[in-house]
């Protein structure tokens, strides 16, 4: 805090044009990273779930959802060799319905003392090369 109030007071240049600088400056970076999210998938039956605790399992991950609509399957995406939860899953309801009250009554919710996120899940091969 000290350096910045020096910084200020002697040299007549606030922080924020030191910070533009070194914004500026890495502007010309040889790659270009993403300007803003990409479109959110469509309404479908299957959900795309993240912020799984790693002890969390397809049956803990079912239970949680069922309340919500008729699950036709969840499945959490777990590491080969520890078996343990990588962090998300899928929850498939029977109807668009369904999947809609599940994501809305779950993003942002606890599941096994972690908040999860939830979405609809992009379908696979519809992800830009």
């Amino acid at each position: 805090m000290a350096a910045r109030a020096a910084v200020s007071a002697n040299s007549g240049v606030g922080m924020g044009l030191v910070r533009k600088g070194l914004c500026s400056c890495f502007s010309s970076l040889p790659f270009n990273l993403p300007q803003s999210k990409p479109p959110p998938a469509e309404p479908s039956t299957n959900l795309f779930v993240c912020g799984l605790n790693k002890r969390t399992t397809s049956e803990g991950l079912r239970n949680a959802f069922a309340k919500y609509g008729e699950v036709v399957q969840a499945r959490v995406v777990t590491d080969h060799a520890t078996t343990f939860s990588k962090g998300f899953g899928f929850v498939n309801y029977a109807t668009i319905q369904d999947a809609e009250l599940g994501m809305k009554s779950m993003d942002g919710q606890y599941l096994d003392d972690w908040v999860i996120f939830v979405e609809y899940a992009i379908p696979r091969g519809s992800f830009p090369k």
